[in-house]
């Protein structure tokens, strides 16, 4: 079977790697290469770093609806596309291509968090089991049918660059059952249940700011989702501070929302509102992250002083 894949971010690279050990890969499309970090360093995109190390076509282009980046496709005459963590939507003419239909990998449970940040907003919303869907698109967001499901579980402390990478294995896996049941024809696609969908849309800036009014595991949940990037934070003397780990802390209110209650062996407490969450790690602007109790090595963090004003 010839696939075309498509993908970009670290995400997919486990199901591409898993697709060129099994059947022919004709070609990889992915992201253009990007500035990248503090330095601003062009640096290409993690599946075409992988697709390159196994010396396959790789093809980039801004717009995938563009006549260019079809054509190609089309010319390639796959079997089938396989669409994981590409970041665009792909256009009905691209759809249309393969004889076999175009396979998405999506980490949620479908119809629940469909969209482009599944992982951080199951985590935000405290979910416990998460999973991995594969389905055949169609011009919808996330909306076709499902061939196969897996589900995984959310350890309390886990943060979504750790899930992300349990997913990504997971998915691929599940790529490689769905792909072989396409190939022995024994599909059996099952329609989902739109009265049961909910939306994980992008993570927006504002989603990044900690409300110290929120109850202590709620806050806790953005932490963890927001990690490793693009990181939760609060100010604290005017300055940002990313808080990248914490633990929940079951006391009663003795302080107002967003207060130093005290420090501690592995950081400091502060008052949410609804109990206590001690910052373990944390970030400032231009620096380095560090384990909280070495932050306060730096700085005078009394009790009483309020963080995000």
């Amino acid at each position: 079977m010839k696939i075309v894949f498509m993908g970009t971010s670290e995400f997919a690279v486990p199901s591409l790697q898993i697709l060129a050990d099994n059947f022919q890969v004709a070609a990889v499309i992915t992201q253009p290469d990007r500035p990248k970090g503090r330095g601003h360093k062009i640096e290409a995109p993690p599946v075409k770093q992988a697709a390159m190390a196994r010396n396959l076509p790789v093809y980039q282009y801004n717009r995938i609806r563009d006549s260019e980046a079809v054509q190609t496709i089309s010319s390639l005459h796959p079997d089938l596309i396989v669409v994981v963590s590409y970041g665009q939507i792909i256009p009905v003419d691209i759809l249309n291509i393969p004889d076999h239909g175009c396979i998405n990998v999506h980490a949620s449970l479908l119809p629940r968090y469909r969209g482009a940040a599944p992982i951080q907003r199951a985590i935000m919303a405290g979910e416990t089991i998460t999973g991995v869907t594969t389905m055949f698109m169609n011009e919808g967001l996330d909306t076709g049918d499902i061939i196969l499901q897996t589900t995984v579980p959310i350890p309390l402390e886990m943060n979504s660059g750790e899930l992300e990478q349990i997913l990504a294995r997971t998915g691929a896996e599940l790529l490689l059952q769905t792909i072989n049941q396409v190939q022995a024809g024994t599909v059996q696609p099952k329609a989902q249940d739109d009265s049961q969908a909910t939306y994980a849309p992008m993570i927006k800036p504002e989603d990044e700011i900690i409300d110290w009014s929120s109850s202590a595991w709620d806050i806790h949940n953005k932490i963890r989702a927001l990690n490793p990037k693009p990181g939760a934070y609060t100010t604290y003397k005017g300055d940002k501070l990313k808080i990248f780990a914490s633990r929940v802390q079951e006391h009663d209110n003795t302080g107002k929302a967003g207060e130093v209650i005290a420090k501690t062996q592995d950081g400091f407490l502060v008052q949410t509102g609804q109990g206590y969450l001690e910052i373990l790690e944390v970030q400032r602007a231009g620096k380095k992250r560090i384990l909280a109790r070495e932050f306060l090595k730096g700085v005078r963090l009394d009790a009483g002083e309020q963080l995000g004003n």
